[in-house]
C-alpha cells in the first residue's frame, strides 16, 4: 500500500531563529558563525547572503572577501534548541510517526490523515511562520528519498533568491522516477564527490541517466552501492519512519584560534573534552567501550586514531587517559595541533556486574554521581578534579 511521506525543512534555520529576535536583520546579507580572525566558519546564512555566493561551512574570512558588507552574528545553540523543539512539537501534534534527523529537518508519516496533502503542509507552514515566526520548506512523496529530493527542488526552484522560498512539491505516486529523471545525478543520496566524479567518466549525468543503465553493470562498477543507486535511481525506497533514534557515538572537539604545541594545554583540553562526554553518557544512561581521539595539523591533514577497551566505560578518567595515550602515540614532540576531540563508540546500556575486587571503582563512579549532579544545580564551575601531575 502507498504511503504519504512529508519531509519538512525549516529555511535557513538559525538566521531565521535571529531574525525573529532582531528583525532589522531581515532581507539583509548576515551569517551565523564564528569570527574571521580566529577561524570562523559560517553555521547558516542568509537568503540575501547566499545571492552573493556565501555559503555553509564557508571560512567567515572567505564569506567576508565575497560580502564586504556581511553582518556576522555569534551562534546562540541553545536559543535555536528551544525553537526547534517548539517545531517538532507541533509536529508530534500532527502524527506520531515523525522522524527528527536533525535540528531543523524531520519526516512525518501522514499516509492515515484525512485531510489532503497539500492542504496539511500548507497549514503547517502557516502555523510555523504564524506562531514561530519561521520559513519552512516541504516535500511531500511516497517514500522518504523522494520527499527529501522534493524539497530540495522545491527550495532551488524559487524565484525569491534573497528571501526564504517556503517551498512546496508533491510528487504523485507512481510518478517518483519521472520527477527525478532530468534532476542531477549528484541529488540522489549516496552519490557524493568519488560517485560523482565516476559517474561523469561514464557520461551518468542525471538521475534518468543511472536509471537507464543495467541494474548488474552498476554493481559490477559500484559494489553494493551499485544496487541503492540503481534503486534510488527508480525511486525506490523502503526504509520506514523511526520514531526513536539510537545514540551511536559521543564526542567533543576544538578548533583552536591559534595552532597549539604546549603538551599541558592539549592534555588539559582532552582533560575537559572526556570529562564532557562522560557526563553526557552518565546522563544518558549510557556507556561505551571505543575511544576515539581525532586531530587536525597545522597543514589541514586529519586523522583518527581509536582504541577498544575490555568493558564499556563512562568514566571521565579511563576515557582521558586513552585519549592521553592516542595522543602521543601520533603526535611529535613540538608538533602543532589546529583541532583536537575526543569521542566514545560502541554505545549501549552500562553493564555494572561487580566482584570484590570492584568496590573501589564504585565508589568512585558514586563519587562522579555526586559531582554531575553538583555540576548540574550549579554550574560546571561549581567542582573541577585536581591536576595529579602538578
Amino acid at each position: 500500500m502507498s504511503r504519504t511521506i512529508l519531509h519538512l525543512d525549516l529555511d535557513a534555520f538559525y538566521c531565521s531563529v535571529e531574525e525573529t529576535q532582531n528583525p532589522e536583520l531581515r532581507g539583509k546579507a548576515f551569517a551565523v558563525g564564528g569570527k574571521p580572525n580566529e577561524r570562523g566558519v559560517v553555521a547558516s546564512c542568509s537568503y540575501a547572503a547566499r545571492a552573493v555566493g556565501v555559503r555553509s561551512a564557508m571560512p567567515m574570512s572567505r564569506a567576508l572577501q565575497m560580502c564586504r558588507n556581511l553582518i556576522i552574528v555569534p551562534g546562540r545553540h541553545k536559543l535555536y534548541e528551544e525553537y526547534s523543539k517548539n517545531v517538532m512539537s507541533k509536529l508530534h501534534g500532527l502524527t506520531g510517526l515523525v522522524e527528527q534527523i536533525s535540528i531543523d529537518e524531520a519526516f512525518l508519516d501522514i499516509s492515515d490523515m484525512r485531510e489532503a496533502p497539500a492542504r496539511i503542509a500548507l497549514n503547517l507552514q502557516a502555523d510555523i511562520k504564524n506562531n514561530l515566526h519561521l520559513p519552512s520548506s516541504i516535500g511531500i512523496a511516497s517514500n522518504k528519498l523522494v520527499a527529501k529530493i522534493a524539497t530540495e527542488v522545491g527550495k532551488k526552484s524559487s524565484k525569491k533568491k534573497t528571501e526564504p522560498p517556503f517551498g512546496l512539491t508533491i510528487v504523485p505516486a507512481g510518478e517518483e522516477a519521472k520527477f527525478l529523471a532530468p534532476l542531477p545525478a549528484d541529488m540522489l543520496w549516496g552519490v557524493g564527490p568519488k560517485t560523482s566524479a565516476r559517474l561523469t567518466e561514464l557520461g551518468i549525468h542525471t538521475i534518468g541517466d543511472i536509471a537507464n543503465w543495467p541494474e548488474k553493470e552498476l554493481v559490477n562498477l559500484f559494489g553494493e552501492n551499485g544496487r541503492d543507486l540503481w534503486r534510488h535511481a527508480h525511486g525506490i525506497d523502503n526504509r520506514p519512519i523511526v520514531t526513536e533514534s539510537e545514540t551511536k557515538s559521543i564526542s567533543q572537539e576544538i578548533t583552536f584560534n591559534v595552532d597549539v604545541r604546549d603538551e599541558k594545554t592539549l592534555e588539559k583540553t582532552l582533560r575537559e573534552q572526556s570529562t564532557e562526554v562522560g557526563r553526557q553518557l552518565r546522563k544518558n544512561d549510557l556507556a561505551g567501550k571505543t575511544i576515539k581521539l581525532k586531530i587536525r595539523w597545522t597543514d589541514f591533514t586529519t586523522i583518527s586514531r581509536q582504541a577498544t577497551l575490555p568493558t564499556s566505560t563512562d568514566n571521565d578518567d579511563e576515557i582521558f587517559r586513552t585519549a592521553v595515550k592516542l595522543l602521543k602515540s601520533v603526535r611529535k614532540q613540538n608538533q602543532a595541533v589546529r583541532l583536537i576531540g575526543v569521542g566514545v563508540s560502541g554505545i549501549g546500556a552500562p553493564v555494572r556486574q561487580l566482584s570484590l575486587w570492584d568496590a573501589g571503582s564504585e565508589k568512585s563512579r558514586k563519587l562522579q554521581e555526586v559531582v554531575d549532579q553538583l555540576q548540574e544545580k550549579y554550574g560546571r564551575d561549581v567542582i573541577h578534579k585536581g591536576d595529579l601531575s602538578l
